[in-house]
């Protein structure tokens, strides 16, 4: 039998929108949690339980460690010099540290390390807790198109010989690649020496 030009129409809008919905709906709603699903937490510590950070970049090592007095400042330079830090510079980091979230997760063959400069890497977080446990995040460089850093937490190889290779901010590169400088603490000009008083000199007798 044939059917009528219309009701042909109307069957295929149907399929169609039947075909719209099974994707956009169904199979998008599986993508999106997938996607969802990656953007997954950098590490599980919280910031108390940190005891030292070492950063570690082309120009500088850095060793942290937090202060046994509950008093400011909070985190102390231990080398390569001695003496108190920037806590907002080291909260800065701490704050990436323990609420960054990777964007995706890449696996990776080992042997491609280079192609993310990750066996040359920026920088290097060695991160110690107060249990001694310790993890590690590693910076190579940034991604196509400059939004996001390639990195590795807690670098080790899975059962298929592959790494993984995380998607993380560029905030990272800010936070640690520092003039030595700006970690100390800095100086409180509000607390400057009280001006030199020169006393005026002795009248001279008059002849």
């Amino acid at each position: 039998m044939k059917l009528p030009r219309t009701t042909l129409i109307l069957i295929l809008l149907a399929l169609g929108l039947g075909g719209f919905v099974y994707f956009y709906e169904i199979r998008g709603a599986t993508v999106r949690e997938e996607i969802k699903e990656q953007k997954q937490q950098i590490f599980s510590f919280g910031e108390d339980d940190v005891q030292s950070l070492t950063v570690k970049t082309k120009k500088l090592t850095l060793n942290l460690e937090r202060s046994p007095e509950s008093s400011n400042p909070k985190w102390l330079i231990k080398s390569p010099i001695s003496g108190p830090a920037n806590d907002a510079i080291v909260s800065y980091l701490m704050d990436l540290l323990v609420k960054g979230n990777s964007d995706r997760t890449l696996s990776t063959p080992a042997k491609e390390l280079g192609e993310f400069a990750l066996d040359q890497p920026q920088a290097t977080i060695d991160i110690t807790l107060k249990n001694r446990q310790s993890h590690q995040l590693i910076l190579g460089k940034s991604n196509f198109n400059g939004r996001f850093l390639y990195a590795q937490a807690d670098p080790a190889a899975k059962p298929d010989g592959n790494i993984n290779v995380l998607l993380v901010s560029t905030d990272f590169a800010n936070a640690v690649n520092r003039e030595l400088s700006e970690w100390k603490q800095p100086v409180d000009n509000s607390q400057k020496l009280p001006p030199l008083t020169i006393p005026n000199p002795s009248p001279t007798n008059s002849k």
